[in-house]
C-alpha cells in the first residue's frame, strides 16, 4: 500500500468521528479549543487502537469481526443517537436550559468506540495485506484527532445558531452513520 492510498484510508476512517464531533460541539456551551482537543485526543486515541485490535483479530478470528462489526457499530451508535434525542425533545426550552460546558469521557469513548469499529473492520483486511499496522494505525489516529478537533470547533458555531435543537440534529447525525454503516455492509 503506497503512502497516498495510506492518506486516504487514514481520512476515510476520520470521516465518521468527524461528523460525530460536529454535532457534540453543536451541543455544548461555546466549547474552547482545549475541549476541542480533549476530544479529538480521546476520539484519535480509540481510533488508533482498534485497527490494531481489528488487525489481531484478523489473524485470529476474521470471520467473526466482519460478521458483526457494522450490527454493533450500528446499535451503539442508534443508543446514543436515540438518547440524544431524547434530551433535546424533552429538555427544557432554550431560555431555561442549562448550557453544557463539557462532555463525559465516557460519552466520547462510547461514541468514539462506535464511529471506529469501521476502522477495526479495516485493521481485519490489513491483516491480509503487507501494511506496516503500526505506521497505518497512528495515521488512522492522527487524522482523526485532527478531523474531530475541527468537526469540534465547526459544532462551535452550528450550536448558538441551533440552540436545544442541536442535541437533536446531533442525535440525528449518528442514527444516520449507524444506518449508513448498515447500508454499506448490506449494498456492499
Amino acid at each position: 500500500m503506497n503512502l497516498s492510498a495510506m492518506i486516504l484510508l487514514a481520512l476515510g476512517m476520520s470521516m465518521d468521528a468527524f461528523a460525530a464531533a460536529i454535532g457534540k460541539g453543536a451541543t455544548l456551551h461555546k466549547p474552547k479549543f482545549s475541549e476541542a482537543l480533549r476530544t479529538g485526543i480521546i476520539f484519535g486515541s480509540i481510533e488508533t487502537l482498534t485497527p490494531l485490535i481489528g488487525w489481531g483479530l484478523g489473524l485470529v478470528a476474521s470471520q467473526f469481526v466482519l460478521t458483526w462489526n457494522h450490527w454493533i457499530a450500528f446499535l451503539l451508535l442508534l443508543f446514543l443517537g436515540v438518547r440524544m434525542l431524547i434530551e433535546g425533545i424533552r429538555g427544557e426550552t432554550d431560555d431555561d436550559a442549562q448550557p453544557i460546558a463539557r462532555h463525559s469521557f465516557w460519552l466520547l469513548a462510547t461514541t468514539a468506540v462506535a464511529t471506529s469499529l469501521d476502522a477495526m473492520a479495516v485493521g481485519v483486511g490489513l491483516a491480509f495485506l503487507n501494511v506496516n499496522i503500526i505506521h497505518m494505525a497512528l495515521m488512522i489516529g492522527c487524522a482523526t484527532l485532527v478531523m474531530s478537533t475541527l468537526g469540534m470547533m465547526v459544532g462551535r458555531f452550528i450550536g448558538p445558531l441551533l440552540g436545544k435543537r442541536a442535541e437533536i440534529l446531533g442525535g440525528l447525525v449518528l442514527i444516520g452513520i449507524g444506518c449508513e454503516i448498515l447500508w454499506a455492509h448490506f449494498a456492499g
